[in-house]
C-alpha cells in the first residue's frame, strides 16, 4: 500500500509489544473496546446532530466476519476522524493515558499479581486489537467535513502507514486480520456471547449478518441485532438482576468485576432526573492521577448521551463512583459552559450526594464489616471531603473511621464508636498522626493515655493533618494530638502531677539549661512531662504548630520548609535522668553531657519516624555507649 510511513513513539512500541505477546489472558476485551469506541463516536455524531438535524442517521454499529479472508470489520456510522486527528489519536496517542497504564501494569506485575483490565481506563483500548490481530486496518471519514477519508494500516511492530481513501459515507471501519489462534472470533455464537456480556446496554443496535437457508434451499443474509439498547437505568430497580448491573457497570468501568453496591433513584419537583450510581469494589489505579481519570458520572438528556464525564454532577471526593444521570430538564444542546454554569447541574448534584452519603451510612450501620471494605478502598477519597465540603461535613465526619491503640491491627472504627467507649473522665477524642500503625503505635507520646486505658485514634493516611487543620470536634468533644501541647488531666490528677513536675524541675534545673543551650538549634524547651511512663524521652510541637508528620509530608512534596523548634520532654522518673544529673554534679563540663543531649534527642526523632541529622555521629555515639558497656 502507497502512503507516509511513520514510527511509533517509544512508549507505543513498549504497548504494542505487550499486545501482541497476549498478557492478557481474557482476549475478549479487543472486541469490547473496539465496540466501545464506535460507540463513542457515535455519541459524538448524534450531539453534533442536535444543532445539525441534517447529520443526523440511522446509528448503528455493525461487525461482520469474512471466514475465508480471515478479518473480522467493526464500522461505525458515527464521527468519523480526519488525517490529523488519525495521526495524534492512533499514530503517536499523544494524549492517551498510555505511560500511566505502562506504569500501572509494571506496578502489578511487580507485586505479583494478575494482570489488570487495564485497557479501557488508561484510553488504550484500540490497542488491543493487536492481541488477536496480525494487521489493522483504519478506514475513517469525517462526519460533515468536506476532507476524504483516510486508510491507516499496521501489522502492530513499529511504523504504520496512512494514506487518502475512498470511502462514501462518514463513520470508521476497522478490518482486524486474525491471527490463526483467533479464528474463533469469525464465529457469530462467540461475537453475539461477547457483546451481551459486556456491550449488551449500547445504546445503539450492534448488528451482525447471519446466512439464513430458506425452505426452498435459497439462502439470504439478514443483519441481526445483537444486543437489547435497554436503558438499564430508566428500570425499576427490583427488576434488575444481578447479572445486569454487574454487565452495564462493566460497559462503563471497561472492568469484569460486580460493583460493591449499585444506588438507583429518581428524582421528582422541581428537577427531574434519574440516576443508577455504581461503589466499584476496588479503586482505580488512576484514583490519585488527575491527569489520566474521568471524574465525573455519564450524563444523558432525555436519552441523548452528552458526555461521559461529567465533573460537576458529583464533588472531587466521590470521583470513585461510576453511573449514569438522564435528565429531563436539560437542553440537548448543552454545552461544557452550560454544565458549569447551569444551576440544574448544582441542583442534580446535591441530590446525589445526598443520596450516596445516605446509602453510605446505611451500609456503616446495618454492613459494617462490607463498610470497613468499602473503607479500606475509598476512605482516604471520602475523608477530602471533610475539608472541602462544609455542607456535608457532620455528615463525612460520621462516615470517617481510623484504626487506634486499642483496637487489633486493619479493624476501624468510627468517631462515634470512639466517643461512646470514652471514660467519663476522659474529655477530648485522642489522635496521633504518622506514617503507619507500625510506626505510631510505638510512639513514646502514647505511654500516658496507655496507662489510663484511653484510646487513641492513629491517622495515618497523607491527607489526616491536612483535614485536622480545619476540623475541632465531633459531638461536642473536642480533637486534641498526643504530640501536640500539654496533657489535660482533672483539677486533683492536675495539682498532684504540678506539683511533682515542679519538684523534679527544680532539683534538675541546671541540667535542663544546660541541655537547652546544647540544643538551642532544633528544641526550644526542655521539660519534664506526666506522658512518659517507660521511655525516657519525646519530643512535642507546641499546641498551634506544625507537627513533625506535616513536615514530613510537606518535604515529600518538594515544599520548602523551614525546620520548627520542638519540645523536648523528659520523663522525671526514667533511671537515665538520674544518671544524667550525677554525671552533670560530678563534672559540668563533661564532653559526653553534649553527646549524651544530642542522643536523647536523636532518639526522640527516631521513635517518632523522623529522619535524624547526622546519623553518622549517632550511629558512632552508640557505639561508644555499648564498648563502654561490654568493657564492664
Amino acid at each position: 500500500m502507497s502512503g507516509k510511513t511513520k514510527q511509533f513513539k517509544t512508549e507505543v512500541q513498549h504497548l504494542l509489544d505487550l499486545m501482541i505477546h497476549s498478557l492478557y489472558s481474557n482476549k475478549d476485551i479487543f472486541l469490547r473496546e473496539l465496540i466501545a469506541n464506535a460507540a463513542d463516536a457515535i455519541d459524538k455524531a448524534r450531539f453534533e446532530a442536535v444543532t445539525k438535524p441534517e447529520l443526523a442517521l440511522d446509528w448503528k454499529i455493525r461487525i461482520t466476519a469474512d471466514k475465508e479472508a480471515k478479518t473480522l470489520t467493526i464500522s461505525d456510522n458515527g464521527i468519523g476522524m480526519t488525517e490529523a486527528e488519525v495521526i495524534e489519536n492512533i499514530g503517536t496517542i499523544a494524549k492517551s493515558g498510555t505511560k500511566a497504564f505502562m506504569k500501572a501494569l509494571e506496578e502489578r506485575k511487580e507485586a505479583g499479581g494478575d494482570i489488570p483490565e487495564l485497557i479501557g481506563q488508561f484510553g488504550v483500548g484500540f490497542y488491543s486489537s493487536f492481541m488477536v490481530g496480525e494487521q489493522v486496518t483504519i478506514t475513517t471519514r469525517k462526519l460533515g467535513s468536506d476532507e476524504p477519508a483516510v486508510r491507516w494500516e499496521s501489522d502492530g511492530k513499529a511504523s504504520y502507514t496512512i494514506e487518502k481513501a475512498e470511502k462514501e459515507s462518514s463513520g470508521t471501519d476497522i478490518v482486524v486480520k486474525l491471527k490463526e489462534d483467533s479464528l474463533d472470533f469469525l464465529e457469530q455464537w462467540k461475537v453475539a456471547d461477547i457483546v451481551k456480556k459486556y456491550s449488551d446496554y449500547i445504546g445503539y443496535p450492534i448488528e451482525f449478518p447471519v446466512t439464513k437457508t430458506n425452505e426452498d434451499k435459497t439462502t439470504t443474509v439478514e443483519d441481526k441485532v445483537l444486543n437489547s439498547q435497554k436503558a438499564i437505568w430508566l428500570k425499576n430497580a427490583d427488576e434488575i438482576t444481578d447479572s445486569e448491573h454487574k454487565s452495564f457497570f462493566s460497559h462503563l468501568t471497561h472492568q469484569i468485576s460486580s460493583p460493591m453496591k449499585s444506588i438507583q433513584f429518581a428524582a421528582e419537583g422541581t428537577t427531574e432526573f434519574r440516576a443508577l450510581i455504581y461503589i466499584p469494589e476496588k479503586s482505580e489505579f488512576n484514583i490519585f492521577m488527575p491527569e489520566f481519570q474521568k471524574k465525573g458520572l455519564q450524563l444523558y438528556v432525555r436519552r441523548v448521551f452528552i458526555t461521559d464525564d461529567c465533573k460537576e454532577l458529583v464533588p472531587d471526593y466521590l470521583r470513585f463512583l461510576k453511573g449514569v444521570v438522564d435528565s429531563s430538564d436539560l437542553p440537548l444542546n448543552v454545552s461544557r459552559e452550560i454544565l458549569q454554569e447551569n444551576p440544574l447541574i448544582d441542583k442534580i448534584q446535591k441530590n446525589v450526594v445526598r443520596k450516596v452519603l445516605g446509602e453510605l451510612k446505611k451500609m456503616q450501620e446495618t454492613e459494617p464489616s462490607k463498610y470497613q471494605e468499602f473503607y479500606r478502598e475509598f476512605g482516604r477519597t471520602l475523608k477530602e471531603g471533610i475539608q472541602t465540603d462544609y455542607s456535608n461535613q457532620d455528615k463525612l465526619k460520621d462516615l470517617a473511621m481510623y484504626e487506634s491503640m486499642n483496637t487489633a491491627p486493619e479493624i476501624l472504627i468510627s468517631l462515634k464508636e470512639y466517643v461512646a467507649a470514652m471514660p467519663p473522665e476522659q474529655k477530648e477524642i485522642y489522635y496521633l498522626t504518622g506514617d503507619s500503625r507500625k510506626v505510631v503505635e510505638h510512639s513514646p507520646a502514647l505511654e500516658f493515655f496507655r496507662s489510663k486505658g484511653w484510646d487513641v485514634l492513629f491517622m495515618t493516611d497523607p491527607i489526616d493533618e491536612w483535614i485536622m487543620q480545619s476540623v475541632t470536634d465531633f459531638d461536642g468533644k473536642k480533637f486534641k494530638s498526643v504530640a501536640k501541647g500539654e496533657i489535660e488531666l482533672d483539677q486533683n490528677e492536675k495539682e498532684a502531677t504540678d506539683k511533682k513536675m515542679k519538684e523534679a524541675a527544680k532539683d534538675h534545673e541546671k541540667l535542663l539549661e544546660f541541655m537547652k543551650k546544647e540544643l538551642e538549634d532544633t528544641i526550644s524547651e526542655v521539660r519534664f512531662s506526666p506522658r512518659l511512663t517507660e521511655s525516657a524521652c519525646c519530643l512535642v510541637s507546641d499546641e498551634h504548630a506544625m507537627s513533625a508528620h506535616m513536615e514530613r509530608f510537606y518535604k515529600s512534596m518538594n515544599q520548602d520548609m523551614p525546620p520548627s523548634k520542638r519540645i523536648l520532654e523528659l520523663n522525671p522518673n526514667h533511671p537515665l535522668i538520674a544518671g544524667l544529673q550525677g554525671l552533670y554534679d560530678e563534672d559540668s563540663a563533661n564532653p559526653k553531657l553534649k553527646d549524651y543531649a544530642f542522643l536523647l534527642r536523636d532518639q526522640a526523632l527516631l521513635a517518632e519516624g523522623s529522619p535524624i541529622q547526622d546519623p553518622l555521629s549517632f550511629a558512632k555515639k552508640v557505639s561508644e555507649l555499648m564498648v563502654a558497656g561490654v568493657s564492664k
